[in-house]
């Protein structure tokens, strides 16, 4: 969710930049561009098509999730001549990293679901078990491995649907959004944000 408010954000805030320059946006060419949605494709039908996210067991999430990962993490270090995939690439790191040191799912505390599913008792989440169809498993802060990596950040209340997120989602939706950005950047700069 956040990394969508990101590239919104990031595209609205390139495009008014590229106008006040007088261009338009230009985004950099990228190496390996296929293993986006080859590493996304999986993703949408493991949790989020309705159709296909509730016959994923945990073994198949969990291969999912790590493929995925590190498809996106190839991609970000192909691509690192722009600054941006430098952050993008972090973020994945940081969250293959938890992910992996906790059986292959993202950790998530009863705590942090007590506060984004307030109406449930914290107590009463099955620990150790996958939080639904999503990527994420219940865990309490003592049993995490690396727990200041785990999905422990909550969007604001405010916002159209609340989700969870880590701090590598953080550095990842800042990265997609410094790329939305320097791609409204002036026609005579050059694709190194040193420079801008």
């Amino acid at each position: 969710m956040i990394l969508l408010y990101a590239v919104v954000v990031g595209l609205v805030a390139g495009w008014i930049r590229a106008r006040f320059h007088g261009g338009r946006l230009r985004f950099p060419d990228l190496h390996l561009a296929w293993l986006v949605p080859l590493a996304f494709a999986p993703q949408y039908l493991t949790f989020y098509w309705p159709v296909t996210h509730r016959l994923a067991t945990v073994q198949v999430a969990s291969v999912v999730l790590v493929s995925s990962q590190l498809l996106l993490l190839i991609f970000a270090w192909v691509n690192r001549r722009e600054q941006a995939f430098w952050w993008l690439g972090l973020g994945l790191f940081l969250n293959l990293l938890v992910i992996v040191l906790n059986g292959g799912l993202m950790p998530i505390s009863p705590e942090t679901l007590g506060r984004l599913i307030p109406e449930v008792d914290p107590g009463t989440w099955p620990v150790g078990q996958r939080f639904g169809s999503s990527k994420d498993i219940v865990l309490p802060w003592e049993e995490m491995r690396l727990p200041w990596l785990a999905d422990r950040f909550l969007t604001p209340t405010w916002a159209p649907q609340r989700a969870a997120f880590s701090l590598g989602d953080v550095f990842v939706a800042f990265g997609a959004f410094w790329l939305l950005w320097q791609a409204g950047r002036p026609a005579h700069s050059t694709t190194n944000i040193n420079n801008d």
